[in-house]
């Protein structure tokens, strides 16, 4: 079959939609009929297209995944012991301005009282998930940050605000290398997992997809925080640092980014594509933001450049995203470079159509 090539990062994030669309039933995403961050991810990239193209099929798209799950009383099934579970309700919002069902709100309470009963570390860092007991986890940001930013502006919760902020500055605390700039995925308060530092607590690597989660976190931060709120500044400068940070670890020959960031000349490690993508995302946002100098605007073209030449394609001519790690927990050299490879996981081609519509509106700007 001769695959037409999609001509701008548009036409690629386009493709990578109609693809899964192509292939899944919104309700049969995997894994299927779950509330879950995967096709949270996937959904969230989709709203981005949606909003640039205004094609309804999208949004129509994802209210199928989100009715199938919540009923028309908002009660809907979901994990109440972790952050993870909030990721999915950002797409609560625009559901509920767009239809004014009430039940998308109550959907969306529910996720915000969470946080209400989450457990917490002595400086009120919230743990990951239960089962993960006394530790902060960089992914974490991402899963809850944002909604909690979006529900505050949107429902009038300004409490929410202060503290998102007090989770980031917490992560920076404890999991932030003053050597090399970089925020290790995990720390736990006791020092009893296995890969905690006996003295810092943190795990010893940086993981590439959780460096991605935090990223599209403070990006998205400065979307909803408003101009004039105390904490904006100090989140833009985190962002700027962390962009030049990403950049020194950027392969040269692919564009891309290792597994394990800082270790790409370690044997086994591998260039892994959701977070690649994540970075691209956080690159270009940051230059949206103006933040940092146009010069950073190479990298974020490398680095696109980088997955278009390892994108490939099935027998239906549908895309087909590889080299995606799986869902991965904390741990040492070992257990990242020895993870599975999978294709076209959700929250890789979410990563992935994030990526491209910021690249579509980095050209066009």
């Amino acid at each position: 079959m001769t695959i037409r090539l999609p001509a701008t990062p548009m036409d690629w994030a386009q493709k990578a939609c109609d693809s899964l669309m192509d292939t899944y039933k919104a309700g049969e995403l995997p894994p299927a009929h779950r509330w879950h961050y995967h096709q949270g991810v996937f959904l969230c990239g989709m709203e981005l297209l949606w909003e640039s193209l205004q094609e309804d099929r999208y949004i129509d798209y994802i209210q199928q995944y989100v009715d199938d799950l919540v009923d028309d009383n908002g009660n809907f099934y979901f994990a109440r012991d972790e952050l993870d579970a909030m990721q999915a309700g950002l797409l609560l919002f625009n559901l509920h301005e767009r239809t004014g069902k009430l039940k998308y709100r109550i959907a969306a309470d529910k996720l915000r009282n969470l946080l209400l009963t989450l457990n917490k570390t002595s400086d009120g860092g919230y743990w990951h998930k239960d089962k993960y007991p006394n530790q902060m986890w960089l992914d974490g940001l991402y899963m809850a940050g944002v909604f909690s930013l979006k529900y505050a502006n949107v429902y009038g919760d300004r409490s929410l605000r202060e503290e998102v902020l007090h989770q980031e500055r917490l992560m920076r605390k404890h999991m932030k290398d003053e050597v090399t700039g970089l925020l290790y995925h995990a720390w736990d308060e006791s020092r009893r997992m296995p890969w905690a530092n006996s003295q810092s607590g943190c795990s010893p690597e940086f993981w590439c997809r959780s460096l991605g989660w935090y990223g599209l976190a403070l990006s998205q931060f400065l979307d909803q925080l408003p101009v004039d709120d105390p904490g904006r500044e100090e989140i833009g400068l985190t962002l700027r640092d962390f962009v030049y940070t990403l950049i020194r670890y950027q392969d040269k020959d692919s564009g891309l980014w290792y597994q394990v960031v800082d270790k790409g000349d370690q044997p086994e490690n591998w260039l892994e594509t959701s977070g690649s993508c994540l970075f691209i995302y956080t690159i270009a946002k940051a230059v949206k933001h103006g933040i940092v100098s146009d010069e950073v605007i190479n990298a974020a073209s490398r680095g696109y450049e980088g997955l278009i030449r390892v994108i490939q394609w099935d027998p239906q001519g549908r895309l087909v995203l590889p080299d995606i790690c799986i869902g991965t927990s904390a741990g040492d050299y070992e257990n990242y470079v020895t993870r599975p490879k999978v294709t076209n996981d959700l929250h890789g081609v979410g990563a992935l159509i994030m990526a491209c519509v910021e690249m579509q509106s980095l050209i066009h700007r």
